[in-house]
C-alpha cells in the first residue's frame, strides 16, 4: 500500500497544486453580483470567489465522496468497534460538507464538475512540475488526487475480510486524509472565498486529528 501510494504521489500528487493556482479553462474570478440561491440552508451566499476557490471545492467533493464510499464499506465490514465509530463519523462530517460545497457552486453559479481540459490547454507553457501528468491524460483508472485510491485500491478493500479491512481501511483512510490535507492547503494558499477557506482550515484540523487516532488504531489492529 505504501509503494502503491508513492507511485501515484510520483505522477499526480502535484497536480491539485497546479489547477488550483492557474485559472481553470474558463473560471473567472467574480466580486460580486447577483448569485445564485445556494441549494441548501445554511449556505454562505458570498459571491467573491477566483478560480483556486472553484477548483478545489469541486475536486473536494470528488475526494469526500469517495471517502464516504470507503466508510460505507467499514460500516458493514469493519470488527473493530472504534474502526466503524471512526467510519460513521467521517461519512457525516463528509456528507455534510459536500452538500455544503454543493452549494457555494450553485451560488456562484459554476458546475460540480471541472471544465474540460484536454491535454496541456488549461496549463500555460512552461507551468508542469517535472514528472507530472497533466489532468487530460491520467490513465484510465488513475487518481487525479493526492490521496485518492485507484478503481484497484478500491477493489482490494472491497475484497478484504476481518481484521485485514480494519488494516487495509485504516491505511487508506490515513493516505486519503493526508491528500485531502494537501488540498486544503492549497485553497489556504490560493483561494479567495473566506467560506471555503474556513472549510479547508477545518478539514487540515479535523483530519490531522483523525490520522492521529487512526495511527493509534492501526497500532493496536
Amino acid at each position: 500500500m505504501k509503494d502503491s501510494a508513492r507511485g501515484r504521489a510520483l505522477i499526480v500528487g502535484a497536480v491539485l497544486t497546479v489547477t488550483v493556482t492557474l485559472a481553470a479553462c474558463g473560471d473567472t474570478a467574480s466580486s460580486g453580483g447577483t448569485p445564485t440561491a445556494p441549494a441548501s440552508g445554511g449556505v454562505s451566499v458570498n459571491p467573491t470567489f477566483n478560480a483556486a476557490d472553484a477548483t478545489f471545492v469541486r475536486l473536494m467533493i470528488r475526494h469526500h465522496e469517495q471517502a464516504v464510499e470507503m466508510a460505507a464499506l467499514a460500516a458493514k465490514k469493519a470488527t473493530d468497534p472504534d474502526v466503524s465509530q471512526l467510519a460513521a463519523k467521517i461519512s457525516a462530517g463528509q456528507k455534510a460538507e459536500i452538500a455544503t460545497m454543493e452549494g457555494w457552486l450553485a451560488t456562484w453559479g459554476r458546475p460540480t464538475t471541472m471544465p474540460s481540459c484536454p491535454g496541456m490547454q488549461c496549463m500555460p507553457s512552461g507551468m508542469t512540475p517535472p514528472g507530472m501528468m497533466p489532468s487530460g491524460m491520467v490513465p484510465s483508472g488513475m487518481p487525479t488526487m493526492p490521496g485518492m485510491m485507484s478503481s484497484a485500491d478500491m477493489a482490494e478493500l472491497k475484497a478484504a475480510t476481518g481484521n485485514d479491512f480494519d488494516k487495509l481501511f485504516l491505511r487508506m483512510m490515513i493516505d486519503h486524509h493526508q491528500g485531502a490535507i494537501m488540498m486544503a492547503q492549497a485553497e489556504l494558499a490560493h483561494g479567495a472565498n473566506p467560506d471555503a477557506k474556513a472549510l479547508a482550515a477545518r478539514i487540515v484540523t479535523t483530519q490531522q486529528a483523525e490520522i492521529v487516532g487512526m495511527r493509534q488504531m492501526a497500532g493496536h489492529s
